[in-house]
């Protein structure tokens, strides 16, 4: 029997609160090295709260939480990006946004190489190199020096997915990614991501309403609302014969 893939995300009993609004409530879960986990539910269920804490834009309020078979802290607050651990761990830890954060005065091929130039100090002939093979990878080979504003949302999009993958990380967070896309983008992003996917070579958590993705591409699927993980299996078992009763009215109307 093969050996059991290491766990890359750990939560145990983590909670995290806005005031008196409880917005994850006890989460208990594994994420395994170069597993594919879409976390899908209604919204305001936690799910976006939920994967920003694994990279600290949100600082939970208890319970533990390990990453990359480290302990991280329930501090310093979110939003101090220098950091000196925080700033380690996100090395490791890409994070793609609803929003594409795209440098407007930077071309796509600067917005790539920003990150490895700055952050990781490569040289800049070195993280060049790489962001026009992860331009290619993403099928923006063509756009290299093109500013964002004449990019559409999916290729703009797809600009900040290669931009991720320039620090090389060892997990992705896609955070509802094609939320603010059109069918037609939105599908140009979902085959970049199935293609990631497919390729197993890091771990991918992707909160997201794209249930075609989370059919063909993901490994497994969790449930949530509000703020409790009511069901986790694979793609088929949760979304073709969902156990819990929740689960079965959400999907019996979206689907």
């Amino acid at each position: 029997m093969a050996d059991k893939a290491p766990i890359s995300i750990a939560f145990r009993g983590v909670t995290k609160s806005y005031g008196e609004l409880e917005v994850l409530r006890g989460i208990d879960l594994d994420v395994s090295q170069g597993e594919v986990l879409a976390l899908l539910g209604p919204s305001g269920g936690g799910k976006s709260t939920l994967l920003r804490l694994v990279n600290g834009l949100e600082i939970r309020d208890g319970g533990d939480l390990r990453v990359l078979a480290t302990d991280v802290p329930l501090g310093p607050p979110a939003g101090q990006p220098t950091d000196p651990w925080w700033t380690a761990l996100r090395r490791r830890v890409g994070f793609v946004f609803q929003a594409f954060h795209l440098y407007p005065h930077k071309t796509a091929l600067e917005n790539v190489t920003l990150g490895p130039v700055t952050v990781d100090g490569r040289a800049p002939a070195d993280a060049r190199d790489q962001a026009v093979q992860l331009l290619e990878r993403v099928g923006l080979a063509a756009k290299q020096d093109v500013y964002p504003r004449q990019l559409s949302g999916g290729q703009q999009q797809r600009v900040a997915i290669a931009r991720a993958l320039a620090m090389d990380p060892e997990i992705l967070l896609f955070d509802e990614p094609t939320s603010a896309l059109d069918p037609e983008m939105s599908a140009e992003v979902i085959d970049v991501m199935r293609d990631l996917a497919a390729q197993h070579s890091r771990t991918l958590v992707v909160v997201t309403h794209e249930f075609g993705f989370a059919r063909e591409g993901a490994d497994r699927v969790a449930f949530l609302e509000h703020g409790r993980i009511l069901e986790v299996g694979s793609a088929a078992e949760v979304l073709e014969h969902p156990k819990h009763e929740r689960t079965r009215a959400f999907f019996e109307r979206v689907l």
